[in-house]
């Protein structure tokens, strides 16, 4: 670990390199020769697909349906709300030409897809039956940032938008709450990341909404970072695209909009909040591998445990795999650590004969004895889904400083240890 510690330096001397090393690192992106453009590569990738899957999973429980829009927005369907126009102008990009062909008509390339949607809107709702209309999208958006960082501000990122319309303000309104408590919940209970509920300030607010909701989250250096958000847009886009509908009482009024949305941002929050200067820290619930197991020689005893174990941990719905390469166990060791893999199983032919495994958290880098033996669907469950105990807590961690909360983590910590340790040999 000597030699990969070197390329990481250390966050309480610079925070900014420090982050960038972590990313480069364990590999989750890299620069490219588009400037102010990442190519997130499958390390960075693998973890917003376990995003969006936990995600989009909430928004369909509360009804919400994904669709695609255009990427490109017409200049004049963009005009339509001047407060978007004039909150966007600075960070849209244009397209002029069609292949050797000047365009009659520019085309925004979109950094946000609110027009899109009322254009849609426009043709599609009629009626009160037609509504709420309750769309998602998962897409890449487009801003021309003058100061860019991996995954925390690129011109191109990756997020999902959601659009929605209603018959009345309250529906509207119960919306946009609604969805900043799906993402709350999720950055709390699932990245394990404390955040706090507010609302922006009319100078902060998305441009044309009425206002935002935002969550906002502790970053290790002390500065918080917005996390998602959500905004009540009341009429105002609903009357500058007519948008409307035929009530109950048979009389035209326009509709009420949300909009919502998170980006790539988490998993630089990821890396900000839990990460160290070995490399990536990964809450389990959120990694996509979540335990690695590392035969030390080429027994057959040795392949054969490491075998039942992967097995085990599998059928009891934890996410393992067998590093089976030909690289030295240091390497392997040091290569897990960075990537942020939660659990390392180190299962060798001396520890096999004391009857005992070596397992090593990735979070306080404790290395253990565990008996052979150990009852998988107890211990390992417990040591995997531990944040759950932590995370029960939630309540109690809004308004907590940075240094109340890590205390109750080592307490929480604490407890778990007192139960592994009945596992433990002895030599």
């Amino acid at each position: 670990m000597e030699k990969d510690n070197k390329k990481i330096t250390s966050r309480d001397v610079d925070f900014a390199k420090w982050y960038t090393d972590v990313v480069k690192a364990a590999h989750l992106a890299d620069y490219s020769s588009v400037k102010g453009c990442i190519v997130i590569e499958p390390n960075g990738y693998a973890i917003w697909e376990k995003m969006q899957s936990i995600l989009d999973q909430e928004f369909k429980k509360l009804g919400h349906v994904n669709c695609q829009m255009p990427l490109l927005i017409p200049e004049n369907m963009l005009n339509k709300e001047k407060d978007l126009v004039e909150g966007f102008a600075p960070e849209v990009a244009w397209v002029t030409e069609g292949g050797s062909k000047k365009l009659d008509e520019k085309l925004c390339i979109r950094p946000t897809s609110e027009t899109l949607f009322c254009d849609y809107y426009h043709n599609h709702v009629k009626s009160h039956r037609d509504l709420p209309m309750l769309y998602n999208q998962w897409c890449n958006v487009f801003r021309w940032e003058k100061e860019t960082r991996p995954f925390l501000r690129s011109r191109e990122f990756l997020w999902q938008e959601g659009h929605t319309v209603h018959a009345t303000k309250e529906e509207a309104e119960k919306e946009t709450d609604q969805m900043m408590g799906v993402y709350h919940d999720f950055h709390n209970n699932v990245l394990a990341i404390p955040s706090i509920r507010g609302k922006k300030t009319e100078k902060e607010k998305f441009s044309g909404a009425e206002y935002t909701l935002t969550n906002e989250a502790l970053m290790y250096n002390g500065v918080s970072l917005q996390a998602g958000t959500s905004h009540y847009f009341g009429q105002k886009f609903s009357k500058a695209y007519d948008v409307k509908f035929t009530n109950k009482e048979n009389k035209e009024e326009y509709v009420y909009q949300t909009s919502w949305g998170t980006t790539t941002r988490m998993i630089g929050a990821l890396i900000m909040v839990h990460s160290d200067d070995y490399g990536l820290v990964l809450p389990p619930r959120i990694a996509p591998k979540q335990v690695v197991i590392i035969p030390i020689g080429k027994s057959e005893e040795v392949k054969k445990i490491a075998e039942e174990y992967k097995e085990k941990l599998l059928n009891n719905g934890v996410v393992a795999y067998i590093d089976d390469t030909e690289k030295s166990p240091g390497f392997k060791f040091a290569e897990a650590e960075v990537n942020g893999i939660p659990v390392r199983i180190e299962i060798g032919e001396r520890d096999l004969a004391q009857n005992k495994i070596v397992v090593a958290r990735r979070d306080t880098r404790e290395k253990m004895d565990v008996a052979k033996n150990i009852d998988m669907d107890i211990v390992f469950r417990e040591k995997l889904e531990a944040e759950l105990e932590l995370l029960s807590a939630e309540a109690s961690i809004t308004g907590m400083d940075k240094k109340d909360f890590l205390n109750m983590c080592d307490k929480i910590y604490s407890k778990m240890k007192c139960v592994e340790e009945k596992q433990v040999i002895t030599e």
